[in-house]
């Protein structure tokens, strides 16, 4: 794909007022093409969660613009934005975000019903995300019957199966022991490989930078380095 599939210029993101108040973003310019699995690293408060969410359309910048596949969302309302984020954005979360209440299946599906598809073919289609994250005999299982894997497996499945052109995942091994931790981001390279599945990634780890052909690390809300990543370093911990 040679267009973009998101472009964020001259962003910039201010949060809080007065004396609370902190420039989150300053003057972000970033271009994500299709195919890429990019790490964006930093220190703690250097803005990366606040970019994800800008770049997700879960915040609007306070100045600058977004563009979905060319498509910018300057001056889109909040349905507008989630409408965006249901069509184009999947997310994945250090936490899960899974409802525990509901099966795996079915908390896959939610993100389907939410778009409006409560069809039998509705139900296939998270069946065959479990299945892609290797989940098939777990389909039936509640949140507690499957171990911080499993779940995060689960959460990868409810981002795949809208078949979104960006995911987005904010530490997605920051819950799970190291050797967990390596099993989820060879799926996810496995999955932007296969899929030619445009991600980018959060993590503070050595390791995890390793899985990604580019690395954008961040600095009191500016990009300081946006190169491709350095060696593995195996011997490192997530």
């Amino acid at each position: 794909m040679t267009q973009p599939v998101i472009e964020a210029l001259d962003i910039v993101r201010i949060l809080g007022e007065g004396a609370w108040r902190v420039e989150a973003l300053r003057g972000i310019n970033l271009s994500l093409r299709g195919g890429e699995l990019t790490l964006l690293m930093g220190p703690s408060g250097s803005g990366k969660t606040t970019l994800l969410s800008v770049l997700g359309c879960i915040l609007s910048p306070t100045r600058g613009t977004v563009r979905i596949l060319g498509h910018p969302t300057a001056g889109a309302g909040p349905e507008e934005l989630a409408a965006l984020r249901r069509q184009h954005v999947g997310f994945i979360f250090q936490s899960y975000h899974l409802f525990p209440t509901l099966t795996a299946v079915e908390n896959v599906r939610l993100v389907l019903d939410v778009r409006g598809e409560r069809s039998r073919r509705a139900r296939a289609k998270a069946n065959e995300a479990l299945a892609a994250v290797g989940l098939s005999h777990k389909v039936r299982s509640f949140p507690r019957e499957l171990s911080g894997g499993e779940q995060q497996r689960v959460a990868i499945a409810r981002a795949l199966v809208t078949k979104p052109e960006l995911v987005v995942a904010d530490e997605p091994t920051g819950n799970l022991d190291s050797k967990t931790g390596q099993t989820i981001l060879d799926l996810l390279r496995q999955l932007n490989t296969d899929r030619q599945l445009t991600i980018i990634l959060v993590t503070h780890s050595p390791v995890a930078a390793a899985y990604g052909n580019r690395t954008v690390e961040l600095r009191d809300g500016r990009i300081v380095r946006d190169g491709a990543t350095p060696p593995a370093q195996t011997d490192l911990p997530l």
